[in-house]
């Protein structure tokens, strides 16, 4: 069920979404609903339903946690030598790059994402699968203990099945971010999808499936968060959790696991800071921050939010950001010229507007008014950019709004920057702008988050940990040799000498 308003869907495409009620994936066999329930999902550009799944019941979750059990004791992949499994990893990761554009269009059709976007999202994919797998054949898995009169060391065995729970804003590269160093590692995956973004991870069980993975090593159960997620993070089967989405509903995914004693790996929220200086390029500074709170619609946790900037170019940086934010295209995702497509749903664009009002009825300055968008021949779920400016203690600076959506203040001094940045129960991400490098990395390293960046925001390099603190996140991060660790459990052995 392709929407009307999409003539341009790629035949592979057409294809797949034809083939509705799509059904999940559970070792290795397609998996419809017990219950016989089924949701649509939208297209948020045009708001027409894109195609039909199943929304499986907590029997059918329990099945596929049984599947990837299953597929842990008995297909060997917890136990072929890493070359081997890592073999198969790199067909995968191979299989997802050939089929790169049909993916970023599923990806950027459900997502309501601009395509140039998707297709980096996909070969980020790639690029993390492929890091992981590479890395997963070269660290060691064994250390020996110095201890004296015993000999004694240590080995890293997979946990077993994992599960696996990602949002809606960036469904396909949060798949490879989370399920690369846990199949790298020997585990076996239950992916939920978010139910308004289920159709990347339904290609991807089907892609792995095709090309020879083992039944059960990758299963997918689409459906609710409240029916088909709760049963995930409540199921006692699996080893090891991971959750990508708001505080909230991390909350719930901790309790649940800790019920269980289940280790959870919670990725959350975030209201990040960029601190400007003085002595930037006010121009293209307001242009990459202006860049970076409209790329995909400000749907993006580790965002730049809040705009600190230094008195005494605040009146220059603010009419800057304002004009370049007035230039910014908003268009139908698939359509070329677009620089902005829609958030993901309507309850999503009620939220960014009714933050918007909230914000100027607590005083705050609509610096940039934004509001509902339209755009002509498509009845999606669009907003304008907006600039908000006041005090920090205002609801739009201190709640994570997630659109396009920035809140200005003006510092004074050093100290005074980083106690506004810390000003947050947030701790993910934050920036800082400056030409003088040693005020940057002491700044840099003041404020309170899993994650610092100099001159840029929302830097991801493989290599480099990427977490949050106190309300947006704990049980680690992702993107590097410690993320592989987390998907390992380490045992002691010991022999008195």
């Amino acid at each position: 069920m392709a929407t009307a308003t999409s003539p341009r869907l790629l035949p592979e495409v057409e294809k797949f979404l034809a083939t509705a009620p799509l059904a999940g994936v559970v070792g290795g066999k397609d998996a419809v609903s017990s219950t016989g329930e089924t949701m649509a999902t939208l297209d948020p550009g045009s708001g027409a339903p894109i195609a039909e799944f199943h929304v499986l019941s907590a029997d059918d979750v329990d099945r596929a946690v049984q599947a990837a059990a299953h597929a842990f004791a008995k297909s060997g992949w917890a136990t072929m030598p890493p070359n081997e499994r890592g073999a198969i990893l790199h067909r995968l990761a191979d299989a997802v790059e050939k089929h790169k554009p049909i993916i970023g269009q599923i990806e950027a059709l459900d997502v309501g994402k601009i395509q140039a976007h998707a297709l980096g999202d996909v070969q980020n994919f790639v690029d993390t699968l492929r890091y992981f797998t590479d890395m997963a054949q070269h660290v060691q898995r064994r250390s020996t203990l110095a201890v004296r009169g015993h000999e004694a060391w240590t080995v890293r065995h997979p946990w077993g099945p994992c599960g696996f729970i990602f949002p809606w804003n960036f469904p396909f590269l949060l798949i490879g971010w989370g399920i690369s160093p846990a199949l790298a590692a020997g585990n076996t995956v239950v992916i939920k999808p978010a139910e308004d973004t289920p159709l990347s991870a339904i290609y991807l069980a089907r892609l792995a499936r095709e090309i020879g993975f083992p039944d059960g090593v990758i299963n997918v159960i689409p459906g609710t968060g409240r029916v088909t997620g709760a049963a995930l993070t409540g199921h006692p089967g699996i080893r090891r959790m991971s959750f990508t989405g708001s505080p909230e509903v991390g909350r719930l995914v901790g309790e649940a696991c800790g019920r269980n004693l289940v280790p959870a790996k919670l990725e959350l929220g975030g209201k990040g800071a960029a601190v400007v200086f003085q002595d930037v390029d006010v121009a293209e500074t307001a242009q990459k921050l202006v860049n970076a709170i409209t790329f995909n619609a400000g749907q993006v946790c580790c965002d730049a939010t809040r705009w600190l900037v230094h008195k005494s170019i605040y009146s220059d940086f603010v009419a800057e950001c304002k004009t370049r934010m007035q230039a910014v295209k908003i268009g139908y995702q698939l359509e070329s010229g677009s620089a902005m497509g829609p958030v993901v749903n309507a309850k999503q664009r009620e939220r960014v507007l009714s933050y918007l009002k909230k914000g100027q009825e607590q005083g705050a300055e609509a610096v940039l008014a934004g509001g509902a968008a339209e755009v002509p021949g498509h009845h999606g779920f669009y907003v304008k950019p907006a600039l908000l400016a006041g005090s920090l203690d205002n609801i739009a600076a201190q709640e994570e709004i997630f659109g396009p959506v920035a809140y200005l203040a003006s510092f004074s001094s050093e100290e005074e920057a980083v106690a506004m940045a810390n000003h947050t129960d947030y701790g993910l991400a934050n920036s800082v702008w400056t030409s003088d490098l040693g005020r940057a990395a002491r700044v840099a390293e003041s404020m309170v988050a899993g994650n610092s960046w100099i001159n840029a925001h929302n830097v991801f390099p493989h290599g480099v940990p990427y977490g949050g603190v106190n309300k947006s996140g704990v049980g680690g991060g992702v993107l590097s040799v410690e993320t592989l660790y987390d998907y390992w459990r380490s045992q002691s052995v010991v022999r008195p000498l």
